[in-house]
């Protein structure tokens, strides 16, 4: 009997946790997206003369084997468990099961989308931590600047110029106020990630339902 763990809890990832791992979503969705495209791609065009099946073959288990390894990712980052979504393979016609099996394409769809979603979190992500960052510590580190000035706008013809400590102050505030708010939002995303991650890479619901009424049955 295969056994389907479904960890339904509220995903809560810390914010370290949150901003690694999104971060990290931009060179782990380009590498996934390119390769997925590259080998569906040469083992689609080249399989009528059964050159590509082989690549096909590689993509499938390649796919599968960047789930697992995802999965183990979003738990270890996100601290989101992902159960295996995968039906059992028969003693004949593994390649067969592992081809109509569902959870296979899910697989493929997730980081076809984690390209795009990966480079939408690496900006805000970037965008909102340097920014509140910067504008936070800006009376401590202006003066080491060229001209010991921090300018807004065009360097020769700025439209505003701080080049003191009191000066810089009212933006260390908006900095801590951006801070206050990206911290949160660092979470937020992380957590909305992870049960997208939950919903592609894990057991679809109606398996799950299925598996528990078979399980209360047998019981």
């Amino acid at each position: 009997m295969t056994t389907i763990d479904s960890d339904g809890t509220r995903p809560r990832p810390s914010v370290l946790g949150s901003l690694g791992y999104l971060v990290l979503n931009l060179p782990v969705g380009i590498a996934g997206f390119t390769a997925l495209v590259v080998l569906l791609s040469v083992g689609v065009g080249s399989a009528v003369v059964w050159v590509g099946l082989p690549v096909l073959a590689l993509a499938v288990v390649g796919v599968r084997v960047a789930a697992r390894v995802e999965r183990a990712r979003v738990y270890a980052m996100l601290d989101t468990y992902i159960a295996s979504p995968y039906r059992p393979l028969p003693e004949r016609g593994r390649w067969k099961a592992r081809v109509s099996d569902v959870a296979t394409w899910r697989d493929a769809t997730y980081f076809l989308l984690l390209f795009p979603l990966g480079i939408a979190e690496f900006v805000v992500m970037v965008t909102a931590w340097t920014t509140s960052l910067g504008l936070l510590a800006l009376p401590f580190y202006y003066r080491f600047l060229p001209d010991a000035s921090f300018r807004f706008g065009d360097w020769d013809h700025p439209w505003l110029v701080v080049d003191s400590f009191v000066e810089a102050l009212p933006f260390a505030m908006v900095g801590l106020v951006l801070f206050a708010l990206t911290v949160p939002l660092t979470r937020v995303m992380g957590g909305v990630h992870a049960r997208f991650a939950r919903v592609l890479l894990g057991p679809s619901p109606a398996v799950v339902r299925s598996f528990d009424e078979r399980v209360e049955v047998a019981v």
